[in-house]
């Protein structure tokens, strides 16, 4: 965690320089990139809300994103993950979304993909969308580092 709580300042730090907000909508990572941004003393400045978005039902009634908007999308791809970000930022009227899908393990998905994948988009100024392939079959482990990915690429965005 202590990996994760140190992005998280630095993350902290810009976003309060900037004036900027960001929302977040995670799976996998179960809510760890919340909680390293939420650690951070005076987060209430920058931070306006994050959801784990788990399941089907949970993008419906979290995210307001019903199966017809992602029809032909699987839920750990980089469109989908470019679109929870959108959302994110769009129902908060965030300056920045912040979205994390894919595969802890120790299995894969249902959608075929191994342990260790993960999709992370980020979307505000800039978008961008990144795969994560760890190789790994560990849970824990990939969801942390799933979660510093996370921060590292809204991190690389908001030094540009």
């Amino acid at each position: 965690m202590q990996t994760l709580l140190l992005l998280a300042e630095q993350v902290a730090i810009l976003l309060k320089q900037r004036s900027e907000t960001i929302t977040i909508a995670e799976s996998s990572t179960g809510g760890l990139v919340s909680a390293a941004l939420l650690a951070v003393p005076g987060a209430s400045a920058y931070f306006l809300g994050g959801a784990v978005v788990y399941t089907r039902r949970a993008r419906e009634l979290l995210m307001n994103l019903p199966r017809e908007s992602v029809a032909g999308m699987r839920s750990a791809s980089e469109p989908y993950a470019l679109l929870l970000a959108r959302t994110a930022s769009q129902r908060f009227c965030a300056s920045w979304g912040l979205a994390e899908t894919g595969a802890a393990g120790p299995t894969g998905n249902p959608y075929g993909d191994s342990a260790g994948h993960s999709c992370i988009a980020v979307a505000g100024v800039a978008e961008e969308a990144i795969t994560v392939e760890t190789g790994m079959s560990d849970r824990v482990a990939n969801m942390h580092a799933f979660a510093a990915t996370a921060l590292e690429l809204l991190l690389r965005h908001l030094a540009q």
